[in-house]
């Protein structure tokens, strides 16, 4: 059967919770400071990153590129050439030339009286359609970029242009680059500025080096806080339970306690591990990024933005709907999960009363429930991804029209684009898992406050001021009670004034129904609770003025509930104990007749208990009984200890009993009244009171209530 999940529960003081969250970790205060500022130091450098890629970027894209500009330089220098007053020396010079045929003549005069007629734009073009040994008056040396450009060099650049139809596109200067002269070819072929590519690439190494570097110690110092923090919590919660007085315990279920130590601990370190880095490095990389992009290219980051915000938008809208079903969820696989529990640990009965099918369609009844509700939930919360995907990847194609569109008329570079696609994602990304970390933190601050609940609850009296001690071997055996009164409850009294004494060595029974106050007696004897009002007095020591460790040492238990743990035989009978020896375990096995169980099982006292293990409970008596026999101790208490025996065993034990109790004051609580007939002192109580005292003989003749209750089982 699956364990049911747990809702994501929410504190009820978040901000006091978290501030005392954050006050516990003090000690790490440094180092969770240093770690959430490397964290941001992180974020910020990832947010540098594609500026410096987008240069990058360009510093190629440039290397690739032909020098346009020195090309148009190279065409204003010639066309400054062509001043009214140089084409009437030219047009002179070439009338009268000799060098130029009739023909080339002709075509001259023809250019010059289209020259008027045409637009001005068009101009350089029709002057560029002249022959070659016409143009050359017009032309003369001019210097570029520290280059001399001679006559006969411009000349074969104008016969490339006219090639070109006289447009300027990169194409087609890539494909006459190799044609041009040295000089202009020295100027116009792409190159790569190594030296400005190294820089930037080394500068771009580094940052995203430091970048990763400065996440791996975030993350090994939150780590390290968490687990430490995690670790401390749990010696503090082992310290905190065994300063609990019993009441805490039965007043509080076990699970409870038992999630608080451990789920509610591991929130507490996983989360923490997470969230807090997570949140200070998502928000720093979602403002960063708006920032950024708005620094880079205001036009391009509204548009990632805008692009964006319909994405975010449906996100939300889902993440309302399908709260609710999360919620039916839990609540259906509680009651589910609930239902199965409680048919399999009653699944005899069910059995006995031909319940099968009743079982089986209320099942079907809840696992619809169940499957209808998750249904919806995991549907819904599965559009989360594919719609954080449509949102970045709408908003990459967004910046890719806009920035193109940009490029074209030369407001942008090649790199701006890299770079907004990059930013885009830094965008999108953080939001979800702000979502996430905050919902992490919240449950955080929930286990939290779940601990401190516990750590804040009353402990048992402090006993330091303590100093008298009873040492165990040189205790006498007296026990006195005078008039004690105790309630659980300050407004109901159990115990009303109970008044007895056990002399040393006495065999004391405490009979009476169920809730008379018999166990609740061992209790207050134990030291378990304190009094109300009156004593207890140990050889004459008030038990006030005794540590509870103390009294503890002075005592024996045997309990009706069973306890053993995964381990060997040995370890269980010899239990917090110190030099006991296999002979004394052996004596003390044989004495309850548990010897022969033992020798059957492989490895003897070596023998391995765990859930598993197919032992009776009488079995477990037993074993609990020998390793109250190990113990040296002056008193001893039975409570119910052989009510998981048979009655043969009974007798066994009763006659072990009856050895291990000699020279002991024992106290025996018992239910069959036929096991404490060789009981020195029987008192009988009800309702918080002794109301009848004496030996088995004596309450028989008295004819009371010992009596009645003695009777009532051989009543048939």
């Amino acid at each position: 059967m699956p364990r049911p999940s747990r809702n994501i529960e929410k504190p009820k003081n978040f901000w006091g919770s978290l501030k005392r969250l954050l006050k516990n970790l003090n000690t790490w205060k440094f180092l969770l400071i240093f770690s959430l500022i490397l964290a941001c130091i992180s974020a910020i450098l990832a947010l540098v990153a594609p500026n410096k890629l987008s240069d990058f970027t360009d510093e190629i894209t440039k290397g690739l590129t032909p020098n346009t500009e020195v090309l148009q330089d190279i065409s204003k220098k010639m066309a400054s050439n062509l001043t009214e007053e140089k084409v009437k020396q030219a047009s002179q010079e070439i009338i009268t030339s000799k060098d130029v045929s009739s023909k080339d003549k002709a075509k001259f005069q023809d250019v010059m009286s289209k020259m008027n007629s045409v637009k001005k734009e068009e101009r350089s073009t029709l002057f560029l359609s002249l022959p070659s040994n016409v143009l050359k008056y017009f032309l003369e040396d001019i210097t570029t970029d520290n280059t001399k450009i001679s006559v006969n060099d411009q000349l074969k650049l104008i016969k490339l242009y006219s090639k070109m139809n006289g447009e300027k596109k990169t194409e087609n200067a890539l494909k006459l680059i190799d044609k041009m002269p040295k000089s202009i070819k020295s100027l116009v072929e792409p190159k790569i500025d190594m030296d400005s590519i190294k820089i930037l690439g080394i500068t771009l190494g580094i940052i995203y080096l430091v970048s990763s570097l400065f996440s791996y110690i975030e993350a090994y110092a939150m780590t390290t806080i968490s687990n430490k923090f995690a670790k401390k919590l749990r010696t503090n919660i082992s310290d905190k339970i065994n300063k609990l007085p019993l009441r805490y315990f039965d007043s509080h279920e076990t699970g409870d306690i038992l999630s608080r130590v451990t789920n509610d601990v591991d929130t507490i370190s996983m989360n923490l591990n997470n969230s807090l880095s997570t949140l200070v490095t998502s928000i720093t990389l979602f403002l960063g990024s708006i920032i950024m992009m708005f620094i880079t290219n205001w036009t391009m980051a509204l548009t990632a933005i805008l692009s964006s915000i319909l994405g975010f938008a449906l996100m939300f809208l889902i993440l309302g709907k399908s709260q609710k079903y999360f919620a039916k969820r839990q609540k259906e696989l509680g009651e589910l999960n609930g239902y199965i529990e409680e048919m399999y640990s009653g699944h005899t009965v069910v059995k006995a009363y031909n319940g099968e099918q009743d079982a089986i369609t209320e099942f079907e009844k809840l696992n619809n429930k169940l499957y209808d509700a998750n249904r919806k939930s995991v549907f819904l919360s599965g559009l989360m991804q594919p719609i954080m995907g449509f949102v970045g990847n709408f908003g990459y194609v967004a910046v890719c029209i806009v920035g193109a569109l940009l490029a074209i008329n030369g407001n942008i570079t090649f790199g701006v684009i890299v770079a907004f696609m990059i930013y885009v994602r830094l965008f999108t990304n953080p939001l979800s898992q702000i979502a996430q970390a905050t919902t992490n933190l919240q449950s955080t601050v929930a286990a939290s406050e779940r601990v401190f609940e516990f750590m804040d609850e009353e402990e048992m009296s402090d006993e330091s001021h303590i100093k008298k001690y009873l040492h165990r071997h040189k205790v006498k055996g007296d026990i006195e009670f005078r008039h004690v009164k105790f309630g659980y409850d300050p407004s109901r009294t159990i115990i009303k004034d109970f008044s007895a004494i056990a002399k040393p060595g006495q065999k004391v029974a405490i009979v009476g129904p169920t809730g008379a106050g018999k166990t609740t007696m061992v209790n207050l004897l134990m030291k378990f609770y304190d009094i109300n009002e009156g004593d207890i007095l140990i050889d004459g020591v008030s038990t006030k003025e005794l540590s509870r460790a103390n009294i503890h040492r002075l005592f024996v238990m045997v309990l009706q509930d069973t306890w053993l743990f995964n381990g060997t035989i040995r370890e269980n009978i010899k239990f917090n104990q110190e030099n006991i020896t296999d002979d004394d375990i052996w004596n003390a096995c044989k004495t309850v007749g548990i010897d022969h169980f033992i020798k059957t099982l492989p490895g003897g006292l070596d023998a391995t208990f765990e859930d598993t293990d197919e032992i009776s409970s009488g079995e477990k008596q037993l074993l609990t009984i020998a390793r109250g026999m190990v113990e040296d101790a002056p008193f001893l208490i039975l409570d119910e200890a052989t009510s998981n025996v048979d009655t043969r065993t009974e007798e066994l034990v009763q006659k072990a009993m009856d050895k291990l109790t000699e020279g002991k004051t024992s106290f025996i609580i018992a239910h069959r009244l036929s096991t404490i007939k060789n009981a020195d002192l029987i008192l009988v109580m009800k309702d918080g009171n002794i109301i009848e005292q004496g030996t088995h003989t004596q309450l028989l003749k008295k004819n009371g209530f010992y009596a009645d209750l003695y009777n009532s089982q051989f009543q048939k």
